[in-house]
């Protein structure tokens, strides 16, 4: 015979309280003593009881799944949105701030769905898909300055919060990064180690961050003394940063030190600095942004300005579980501050 599956009733007598209050427990009631919640769990936990979750959305009127949404402002073409998909996929960052989301949901029983926007219709499913319930709310990841999503949330008043604060003029919980002061520790960091013929590759210049990065570093260095860089625009991915460098080296084969907006491009100008005999940080000093995996596997390992994608992908959750519960209405926004991380390119 099949082994019945553990009730609730099995839970209870296991651990010597009523049904009620392991019903309370499990989808989670408040009005329960810590002790008593304890004795609770260490009772599912031995007797291997898995809630219904269908049922227990009866209860919750919760789907206990909530949107991993990344958007952008793409076009309809199926080969543009499978580009779209592969890139965000190849990109350490996003795998960083899943992470960081997955870390703070699954010990509470929550669940996140990989959804993309990138185009008028798909937009639409993920707002019909959060206003039939499939999910509590909403943590979006926009790669376009333009995207229009977080206002489509904002004004639908479904639960949403973003990574970066949105370009559009409405009032959204966000988690964002002082890119500005994190530029400027690089620029520090190389006027200090005096580089005098400074260059950077820029982040795309229609994204905040982008700008922010590019900005800060130019803040950074004119408060320096050395108001003139050379600058050559990349696109947050490792072959632009090896195409900018060869732009800025074709122009400027002196430069004696760099700042690119990310690891990425970073790790691609460095192959290009090899190939044209460069030395780092000899001849050339090296100073990426993000602290992700590549910085470590960089040849030399990248100094980098650190952004913590892991803990803002974490709070990103944090902030969508006060929403869906009902302790915050009000819009609230997070800045994390960046380090710098010293290794060998600089």
């Amino acid at each position: 015979m099949d082994r019945q599956l553990p009730t609730l009733e099995d839970v209870a007598r296991e651990a010597g309280v009523s049904r009620a209050t392991v019903s309370r427990v499990v989808n989670g009631v408040r009005n329960v003593a810590p002790a008593i919640q304890d004795v609770v769990r260490a009772a599912i936990e031995r007797t291997g009881y898995a809630p219904n979750r269908a049922a227990r959305s009866l209860v919750t009127h919760r789907a206990e799944t909530v949107a991993l949404v990344v958007s952008g402002a793409g076009d309809h073409s199926d080969t543009a949105q499978n580009t779209f998909a592969a890139r965000v996929f190849a990109d350490p960052f996003f795998g960083r701030a899943v992470s960081g989301v997955v870390g703070f949901l699954r010990p509470r029983a929550m669940h996140p769905v990989l959804m993309f926007a990138e185009t008028e219709e798909s937009r639409q499913q993920v707002l019909t898909y959060l206003r039939q319930g499939n999910a509590d709310g909403a943590l979006v990841v926009s790669t376009h300055a333009q995207d229009p999503l977080p206002a489509l949330l904002a004004e639908a008043g479904l639960p949403a919060v973003f990574f970066a604060r949105p370009s559009v003029r409405a009032r959204v919980t966000y988690v964002d990064f002082a890119h500005r002061d994190g530029a400027r520790l690089a620029a520090d960091h190389l006027l200090a180690r005096g580089c005098r013929r400074v260059a950077t590759i820029s982040g795309p210049l229609d994204i905040p961050a982008g700008r922010e990065r590019l900005a800060g570093f130019q803040e950074g260095m004119e408060r320096g003394g050395q108001p003139c860089i050379s600058v050559a625009e990349g696109g947050f991915t490792l072959d632009s940063g090896a195409r900018a460098m060869r732009r800025l080296l074709a122009g400027h084969p002196d430069i004696d030190g760099l700042f690119a907006a990310n690891d990425l491009m970073a790790q691609g100008a460095c192959q290009v600095l090899r190939e044209a005999g460069k030395r780092m940080p000899r001849d050339v000093a090296v100073v990426g942004f993000d602290d992700s995996s590549v910085a470590v596997t960089c040849e030399p390992p990248l100094t980098t300005v650190r952004q913590p994608v892991e803990e803002m992908g974490a709070e990103m959750a944090r902030l969508l579980r006060e929403q869906i519960e009902g302790v915050r209405s009000e819009a609230k926004s997070v800045i994390f501050e960046p380090e710098l991380v010293v290794r060998e390119s600089a």
